[in-house]
């Protein structure tokens, strides 16, 4: 069939390269604004644990911010004239983060400016979030888009790998030698090196162009409203995704001060033991992958639930004594999102007619990440009151992590149970 054979035109195969390494750089950044890197630039900064995991879960909230795309795609007719800019100037106010110790904030102020440079990149990053998706996607055979994404997540975390230990071993070597702020400094330039391959990837892409009609009209944003929230199946994709998020973010942004402080454990070692966890996450990409395409998106969700739910449980045992344990977690953790990670986007396409799909993403990833940044709050605020309490909970010795562990299994769980019971039985639209 002619869209069938349009797939394996140069130029769409092409594109579809590109993407590919697009998000590898776009994936490199994201390595260095989250986990250990963060933490050591945030704790260099003077800011406390507890403050350190409220920003590191800002992601989650900062999803919210993927609403203004609803307002945008309409009048987008160039998406490489309205992408590119918005998404590179995003990256480099990320890059700003690591040049914030070479000037002398006073303390008050410290938190506000981090959080306003990265709500800066967020915003950007997120408007066109959905747009770059959408444009990368048009050139993926529907029927394997699955198989796609875990190509795209493999090449993303295969070279993930590489990167990120060349980078904690910089960044240990710099903190060895008494010298951490010329490891910011090699941070910041080596995420503008990545910000630069990013925009290429982005202009090798091939354009979409649309011309608006003279009797075309732009569907008003409480028309799309509408029909989205009238979408029985939607709703539920939006109840899976909020599930997730809640447990993901009671936990995870507070493992890498975790992972530093209390389990002292070197920034190197933490990227050693991701390192494994993302080349189990990479060998298991492709089988599961192909058990989404062909049993269901909501299938491949419920089994990476499964996986998170066992990693969520070793966790509650991760001790000083059992540092070990945390390798365990952190490996089972990247497995699971290997099921939910690409399949909670496709999930969309498999519910929702695609010309509704940006608006329809932007939606469930908003109120995804403000349920997502309020669990974090709410782990904020647990974490604080155990360790106020002498990591002691009705007497016994425990750190915070662990009853967030807890508290994230029974979340997971509860997924789990909705996914069976409600999401596999929607039903599902052509593709």
């Amino acid at each position: 069939m002619m869209t069938d054979r349009i797939f394996q035109t140069s130029a769409y195969k092409r594109s579809r390269r590109a993407y590919i390494l697009e998000c590898a750089f776009e994936y490199f950044i994201a390595l260095m604004v989250a986990d250990a890197f963060l933490a050591t630039l945030l704790t260099e900064m003077g800011l406390n644990d507890a403050m350190i995991g409220v920003i590191s879960s800002l992601i989650s909230l900062a999803f919210l911010f993927q609403l203004f795309s609803i307002f945008v795609v309409p009048h987008i007719r160039n998406v490489k004239l309205v992408a590119i800019p918005i998404h590179c100037v995003s990256q480099m106010f990320f890059l700003v983060l690591y040049l914030l110790p070479f000037f002398h904030i006073p303390q008050p102020f410290r938190v506000v400016i981090v959080v306003g440079c990265l709500m800066i990149a967020y915003f950007g990053n997120y408007l066109v979030t959905s747009v770059i998706f959408n444009w990368g996607n048009a050139y993926v055979d529907p029927n394997g888009r699955a198989n796609f994404a875990a190509t795209k997540e493999i090449v993303s975390l295969l070279s993930g790998v590489v990167f990120s230990l060349a980078m904690g071993k910089a960044i240990d070597r710099f903190i060895e030698a008494g010298n951490i702020e010329g490891g910011f400094l090699f941070i910041a330039v080596t995420m503008l090196i990545i910000t630069v391959g990013d925009f290429v990837c982005l202009m090798f892409m091939k354009n979409q162009r649309t011309e608006k009609k003279k009797e075309e009209k732009t569907e008003p944003f409480l028309q799309v409203v509408r029909v989205l929230f009238s979408n029985k199946s939607f709703l539920c994709a939006v109840a899976v995704h909020v599930i997730w998020s809640v447990s993901v973010y009671m936990t995870a942004g507070f493992m890498g001060t975790y992972k530093t402080k209390e389990l002292l454990l070197s920034v190197g070692t933490v990227q050693i033991i991701n390192i494994a966890g993302c080349l189990l996450r990479a060998g298991f990409s492709k089988p599961i992958a192909r058990y989404s395409d062909k049993r269901s998106y909501a299938k491949g969700i419920r089994l990476g639930m499964i996986i998170a739910a066992c990693g969520y449980l070793i966790n509650i045992f991760t001790t000083p004594s059992l540092w070990w344990l945390v390798i365990l977690y952190t490996v089972i953790y990247n497995v699971s999102c290997a099921g939910t990670s690409q399949n909670l986007i496709n999930l969309t396409y498999s519910y929702v007619d695609r010309r509704y799909f940006v608006q329809a993403s932007a939606i469930k990833f908003s109120i995804s990440g403000l349920c997502g940044f309020g669990a974090s709050m709410l782990g904020s605020a647990i974490l604080n009151k155990i360790q106020e309490n002498g990591n002691t909970v009705f007497g016994m010795a425990v750190y915070g992590q662990q009853v967030l562990s807890a508290i994230s299994l029974a979340i997971v769980l509860l997924g789990i149970l909705f996914v069976t019971l409600v999401m596999e039985k929607q039903k599902i639209i052509a593709k």
